[in-house]
């Protein structure tokens, strides 16, 4: 029998409606400024942290094979069929940008909208929906 932190994940999941509709109100409303850059990075952080976490709790607590990237996170998580090719494909680019969030932040170009910014609530939400069919199935 598996022990899967649901509370854990159901928390991080929860938090997705939220960063979400943040990403909406950055693009709806993108002029190019500081707050709206900052409010954009943050949210694509975000999302980052929260789908790398649920992975991360998928992968120990179905006891998956170890992951070696945050990439790998969520190629093991897409091999075991949590979520489609198309949101994988989406979330790999997204957690590609955690180090040029993270680390390289200076250099990150606060004053342009990133592309993912206006597609990743939908997939965000998705990733939820699939997260939540995936425990229903497996438990």
């Amino acid at each position: 029998m598996y022990y899967v932190n649901q509370e854990q994940i159901e928390r991080r999941l929860n938090a997705i409606p939220e960063i979400a509709d943040g990403l909406r109100q950055v693009t709806g409303s993108w002029d190019g400024a500081l707050v709206l850059g900052l409010v954009q990075e943050r949210a694509l952080h975000l999302a980052i942290e929260v789908v790398t976490d649920v992975g991360s709790y998928l992968i120990d607590g179905f006891i998956m094979r170890d992951a070696s990237s945050y990439e790998d996170i969520m190629d093991i998580i897409h091999e075991e069929k949590v979520m489609s090719s198309e949101v994988h494909a989406i979330l790999i680019e997204l957690v590609r940008l955690r180090k040029p969030l993270v680390q390289d932040y200076y250099d990150w170009q606060r004053h342009v909208l990133h592309p993912l910014s206006s597609v990743l609530p939908d997939i965000l939400e998705q990733f939820a929906l699939n997260v939540r069919a995936y425990l229903k199935q497996e438990l």
